[in-house]
């Protein structure tokens, strides 16, 4: 006989029996037997990972690493905190996984927006790429540009940085190349670029204004007139030599 009251696998408490009648279970009016009142659904395991993945990314955002707790997690997810530790080993397992899914998903929308077409063109879709991640993507871009502890096994934003910038790095050596320029420069001026438009996204972050093509033109305009107006040989006009 299994008597057994403890938790289920997925940290709820069963609900209670319901009265026994003289058949052994409960019966509506109309024969058909009775169900307990509000009892929850059982999510099966991927969907309690992805449930605690979505609750993890919002607290995150919100607290950043240090100021959340596995067990504000598994309360706001209905859950005992045993089921968190069983799906992601602790809290920075889960932020492991959050942050690896921001990164993919932040280098998947540039690459995918680099379709091709005129250098300016090109510049603006990787612009607008990054613009329209932290517009969409509000709370992933909170965590990523945070530091955390375990930033040395997940990564980085700048890391990311440098991948998205190695996708623009293609672009500015086939421009440089064009216009005389030393193309073994292209790897660098691609950071700057990126890691310009990557600042201006998390002050417009808090501001919201101007609009965001507005912004993206703008980038868009600093950089390509900057690219246009170079020195081949730049000096410094100071007089700091290094």
């Amino acid at each position: 006989m299994n008597g057994s009251t403890g938790d289920t696998a997925d940290g709820h408490r069963p609900p209670p029996r319901a009265g026994a009648s003289p058949q052994g279970a409960a019966r509506t009016g109309s024969g058909a037997p009775a169900r307990a009142r509000g009892a929850r659904v059982r999510m099966t395991g991927k969907q309690r990972r992805e449930q605690l993945l979505e609750i993890g990314r919002s607290v995150f955002a919100e607290r950043g690493y240090d100021g959340t707790s596995v067990e504000e997690i598994a309360e706001r997810a209905g859950v005992s905190k045993p089921v968190v530790y069983e799906h992601f080993g602790g809290k920075e397992g889960l932020y492991a996984v959050v942050v690896d899914r921001e990164m993919q998903l932040l280098l998947d929308m540039v690459t995918g927006a680099l379709t091709g077409g005129h250098s300016r063109e090109l510049l603006e879709q990787a612009a607008f790429a990054l613009m329209d991640y932290i517009d969409t993507s509000t709370d992933g871009f909170k965590i990523l540009v945070r530091d955390s502890p375990v930033a040395q096994s997940t990564g980085s934003f700048a890391s990311l940085i440098s991948d998205i910038a190695t996708q623009v790095e293609d672009i500015l050596g086939l421009e440089f190349k064009a216009r005389g320029f030393d193309p073994r420069l292209a790897p660098m001026y691609s950071q700057m670029l990126v890691g310009m438009v990557a600042l201006t996204g998390q002050w417009w972050l808090e501001v919201r204004k101007p609009q965001k093509a507005e912004v993206a033109a703008h980038l868009v305009n600093l950089a390509w007139h900057g690219l246009e107006g170079m020195e081949r040989h730049p000096k410094l006009v100071g007089d700091r030599h290094n």
